[in-house]
């Protein structure tokens, strides 16, 4: 019963009122109380309130429960003594029952007890803690009264800094802190996710079709009936040119072509070809070769171009914006013949008939991005059109991807 005098008294408990101080200029200025203290006592004193109502309400219903017991007994025994041969085991079993009862009784007793004595000290702990709670509050109004008598502007300075409590501003830092770690987590998260994501978006152009370009041509066995001819948008009379194309090839043999130009002269005047994991380059015919070694790797997607002019017979090869091969004198003085054949992925026959192509030098994979120029780029453009990020975009003036017509033959198609 101890407990449940305690709310009265809380009741009766006084807030601290909110302290009246004299500015220097403005006179009285009344100090307004922080609404988030008052917010906190008026939950302290629910709290407390709800303990007692709840402690009552534990003790009346384990009454009536105890109760309910007594009162079925009894109508039980009225029974058993009605009928006298059973009167003397009644009557053991009432014994029996009342002090089964009673034990239980006595238990229960015990309980309510022990969490009335915890609700108790629950309730005494709270209650000093808003007791000590009071007194620093007043003692704080009563330091921050005196120091407002210096001028309004250290008033102010102090109402701030006796707002924040330290514990509060202790956990206020704490988790603060924790907030703020876990925020870095999960940047750090994202810009791992970010890195792999480029990652696969690489992957997946460089395993698929390069970056811009919305088709390629698929070259999907080796046989001398699957190839594609290209009408240039010019005239193939050349002193000078590039060419540049993206492939991927299934697997390259001693000789596998990627764009041969020929003529009835000659059915082999201009080719780009692989050998195994090397790139070559004729103009003019076989003997004027340019080779680099170990630059092609079968089945990964790879930018391959070629550059010659006549003036000098200086040629290159570059390979995914890289120089990989410089060659001086190659066909000097030289002029492409006109009038010639366009393959990709196969070249001309002597007889300059289809039936009589070779299929052991056919292209197997896939091809995109065919350009060719009657001049010969520089590096800075190379290395930009090798670049799987737009690389499409530029078009050759003599043969240009998506602007030249480009034939399949055979079982050669477009794929996008």
């Amino acid at each position: 019963m101890s407990a449940v005098q305690i709310v009265p008294s809380l009741r009766s408990f006084s807030i601290p009122e909110c302290v009246s101080v004299e500015g220097s200029k403005a006179g009285a200025t009344q100090i307004p109380c922080t609404p988030q203290d008052l917010s906190r006592w008026n939950k302290l004193f629910i709290m407390l309130e709800d303990s007692q109502m709840k402690q009552d309400m534990l003790l009346h219903q384990n009454e009536d429960m105890v109760k309910v017991e007594v009162d079925s007994i009894q109508k039980e025994l009225h029974k058993l003594n009605n009928n006298k041969a059973c009167v003397q085991a009644s009557e053991n079993t009432c014994k029996c029952i009342s002090e089964q009862m009673n034990g239980n009784l006595n238990k229960a007793m015990e309980q309510l007890r022990e969490a009335a004595d915890t609700y108790q000290a629950q309730n005494n702990e709270t209650l000093q803690q808003l007791i000590q709670f009071s007194r620093n509050q007043a003692t704080r109004l009563t330091k921050l009264e005196s120091s407002t008598l210096l001028g309004a502007g250290l008033g102010q300075v102090a109402m701030k800094s006796f707002s924040a409590y330290p514990k509060e501003q202790e956990a206020s830092n704490a988790d603060g802190g924790k907030l703020e770690r876990a925020l870095m987590a999960t940047v750090a998260d994202l810009q791992r996710v970010h890195a792999q994501l480029a990652l696969f978006q690489r992957a997946t152009a460089h395993r698929f079709l390069p970056s811009g370009c919305e088709m390629a041509l698929l070259f999907p066995m080796r046989s001398k009936h699957i190839f594609a001819e290209v009408i240039p948008s010019m005239s193939m009379s050349l002193q000078s040119f590039t060419i540049c194309l993206w492939a991927k090839v299934t697997q390259s043999l001693n000789k596998t072509v990627l764009f041969s130009y020929g003529t009835k002269k000659n059915p082999q005047e201009l080719q780009l070809l692989l050998a195994r994991n090397s790139l070559l380059l004729t103009v003019g015919g076989e003997t004027h070769l340019v080779e680099a070694h170990s630059v092609v790797t079968d089945g990964q997607w790879g930018h391959f171009c070629a550059a010659w002019s006549s003036e000098q017979g200086l040629a290159t090869l570059w390979v995914n914006g890289e120089n990989v091969a410089r060659v001086p004198g190659v066909a000097e003085g030289h002029v492409l013949p006109s009038n010639g054949f366009i393959l990709l992925g196969q070249e001309r026959s002597r007889s300059g008939i289809y039936r009589d192509l070779d299929s052991s030098v056919a292209f197997t994979g896939k091809m995109t991005g065919v350009n060719m120029w009657d001049h010969v780029l520089d590096a800075g453009r190379i290395k930009e059109y090798a670049n799987q990020d737009g690389s499409c975009d530029s078009r050759g003036n003599v043969i240009g991807w998506g602007i030249s017509e480009v034939i399949p033959h055979g079982g050669s198609q477009y794929i996008n």
